[in-house]
């Protein structure tokens, strides 16, 4: 199989698909591995390292698709991108089709394979591939969010952690998955006052055993919602629905509640976000006001950080790779439902129920 590796067209976007020891085992297996130039020159890595591993360096993405049976992304084509997909082709990547009927309608038009890294679940029910990139924008959120609760950014002028004789910030998580229970841990070790939500009451049971004692579990709901985010200087959104759009669950009456230049990051803005008053936005612009509440919503908080994000996306990424390019993604997907599960879209079908159910588009089971 002929592997194409393209370089990233998002905004201050610095990732990769692929390092150089996973075009070295491709190649290994007998597969040709080609690499846009320059493809890893935000992680950190060079177009020299990826020769020495046996890829072949192309210029142009037109190349990749034109020629590779599976292209290796990290985020979803963007519309420039959507001419290039050809029938048949396996694109491997983070679709979050949920939050965008343009690029699910191009994918069925092109009849191209979506396989999406978020949608990939192992025999324990975990998410290998999305778990490494929710433990970088969790650990992100609480980063990002203090530096926007500082005075010059617009924020409350609050230091996290407080100092002895003044109090913490107030940091509201809501959602104790992956990403909120990162969230709550970088937050509580700076000293913050924080309380993670989830509907789950098993996981909050968890959670109070694992966490410091600045941490407090609270049920999820919406009552408990509307009266935690009245005292939050910082509101972490980090609600995950797999394949599916979020729930709104942070109404704007609710914003219109919160103390004025606090600070909310919706980590869950790449499924069209938790929070009503949301939108996407980039590095380059990563915030705005509404209602004199600070929002940050940034669709790639990973892609800041390319050569940690890299390597742990492809950490993971690799084995499920190796395996499609040696089998093929229908007898993959046959000898290994983690891969089934994560195959999207079909030759202009869509084969993950919770996608065709957002767009009332019809569901095809393979």
């Amino acid at each position: 199989m002929i592997i194409g590796v393209p370089k990233e067209t998002k905004v201050d976007e610095y990732r990769v698909a692929l390092v150089p020891v996973g075009a070295e085992e491709l190649v290994k297996h007998g597969h040709r591995v080609l690499v846009e130039k320059g493809a890893g020159l935000g992680s950190g890595i060079t177009d020299e390292e990826y020769i020495k591993a046996g890829a072949k360096l192309v210029n142009g993405i037109e190349r990749i698709y034109e020629e590779a049976n599976m292209v290796l992304k990290v985020k979803e084509p963007l519309p420039e991108e959507y001419t290039l997909l050809r029938e048949g082709q396996i694109v491997f990547t983070f679709f979050h089709f949920a939050a965008s009927r343009p690029l699910t309608e191009a994918v069925l038009a092109s009849k191209a394979v979506a396989i999406a890294y978020e949608t990939i679940r192992d025999s324990r029910g975990g998410h290998p591939l999305l778990t490494p990139m929710s433990e970088v924008a969790g650990r992100m959120s609480i980063q990002q969010g203090a530096k926007y609760l500082e005075k010059p950014m617009e924020g409350r002028g609050i230091l996290l952690g407080g100092v002895p004789g003044v109090t913490p910030a107030e940091v509201v998580v809501i959602g104790g998955g992956v990403v909120g229970t990162n969230a709550a841990k970088v937050a509580a070790g700076l000293g913050a006052r924080v309380t993670i939500m989830d509907i789950n009451l098993d996981r909050l049971r968890y959670l109070d055993d694992i966490m410091p004692k600045n941490v407090m579990t609270l049920m999820s709901n919406p009552q408990n919602i509307r009266e935690k985010i009245k005292d939050a200087d910082l509101l972490i959104g980090a609600v995950l629905i797999e394949g599916a759009r979020t729930p709104v669950l942070i109404t704007r009456e609710m914003v219109k509640t919160m103390k004025p230049a606090s600070v909310i990051v919706d980590v869950s803005i790449d499924q069209g976000g938790c929070v009503e008053t949301s939108r996407p936005t980039t590095h380059t612009q990563p915030t705005f006001k509404v209602d004199e509440v600070l929002h940050y919503c940034v669709t790639n908080m990973p892609g800041a950080v390319g050569r940690t994000s890299t390597y742990a996306l492809t950490n993971a990424s690799l084995p499920y790779v190796l395996e499609i390019a040696d089998k093929g993604y229908e007898k993959a997907s046959r000898d290994n439902p983690a891969i089934k599960n994560g195959i999207n879209i079909i030759k202009g079908k869509i084969t993950n129920r919770a996608v065709a159910e957002v767009f009332g588009l019809k569901y095809h089971d393979f």
